[in-house]
């Protein structure tokens, strides 16, 4: 976490490399805790509103966490006729749930997170996106993502709304837990896996892609613009055991978003040339 005073102003600096940092005015610090498992800070910041930062980490803010949560759910579930049961890694402000549930044909949404913390802050201080955690088709385990998998099955759609691979969530990017997550899958599942910055973590991202075609035949990427995450291009992963298309229902059921279109839902895989590269 970066505090530092600048010009009779407070500043919150995110150290995203060696070499790049994001900085954000802000107005005042709303809640600063050291969990079992990370730092935690809430500030409300002059340009995208309320902020949470993780180990001094961007997370989500007020004004852009619709795109990332709208493209991390909505993208694979309209993969599916009728997904029913879904799980998300880590994801505690909520968001991820926030947007399953705006699929009728879901009975089950699970977000499984180790820190509580960071759910009781997320109730707390973002109800807009934490919403739906009071859904009675939403369930909250507050686990290890890895150990929880283990056990779990017949899943139609599994998330890993990660933080960055260090600290507690190092272990959700290895190959051993895709494989973890193939076995909780039904035979049409789906895992989908923020998979960072094309720009910054091109590394990250073939040894993701390599570890996912060791247990799915069909691995695709694809991109969203999000302003507050390094570069403001991300990516996302996703790994399916059959080939994927887009539902019939993609055209004729309408659920309220502000990034997400039937159009993105396509041309988000359609990849600049040195991503297209970068996959191989």
């Amino acid at each position: 976490m970066g505090l530092e005073p600048k010009k009779h102003h407070t500043w919150f600096t995110e150290y995203q490399t060696d070499s790049l940092s994001l900085g954000l005015r802000i107005e005042a610090i709303v809640a600063q805790e050291k969990t079992p498992f990370q730092d935690l800070l809430v500030v409300e910041t002059d340009t995208y509103g309320r902020l949470l930062a993780l180990d001094g980490a961007v997370q989500t803010t007020t004004r852009d966490e619709f795109v990332y949560h709208e493209m991390i759910t909505h993208v694979p579930l309209f993969m599916m006729d009728a997904p029913k049961k879904v799980a998300v890694i880590g994801g505690g402000d909520g968001g991820a749930i926030r947007e399953i549930l705006k699929h009728p044909s879901v009975d089950e949404a699970h977000l499984v997170e180790i820190d509580s913390k960071v759910v009781e802050a997320s109730r707390k201080f973002f109800p807009e996106i934490s919403i739906a955690l009071d859904d009675a088709r939403a369930h909250v385990h507050y686990a290890d993502g890895i150990k929880w998998v283990n056990e779990a099955k017949d899943f139609d759609l599994i998330i890993v709304d990660s933080t960055d691979p260090v600290g507690p969530a190092e272990g959700l990017f290895q190959p051993s837990f895709y494989q973890v997550i193939a076995r909780a899958l039904n035979d049409g599942g789906i895992m989908v896996a923020q998979s960072e910055s094309p720009f910054l973590h091109q590394s990250l991202i073939q040894h993701m892609r390599d570890g996912l075609k060791t247990c799915f035949p069909e691995v695709k990427l694809y991109l969203a613009a999000i302003p507050t995450y390094p570069t403001g291009l991300w990516s996302f992963l996703m790994a399916s055991k059959q080939p994927t298309r887009p539902a019939s229902r993609v055209n004729t059921q309408e659920i309220a978003t502000r990034y997400w279109t039937p159009q993105i839902q396509t041309q988000a895989f359609v990849l600049p040339r040195f991503v297209e590269e970068l996959m191989g």
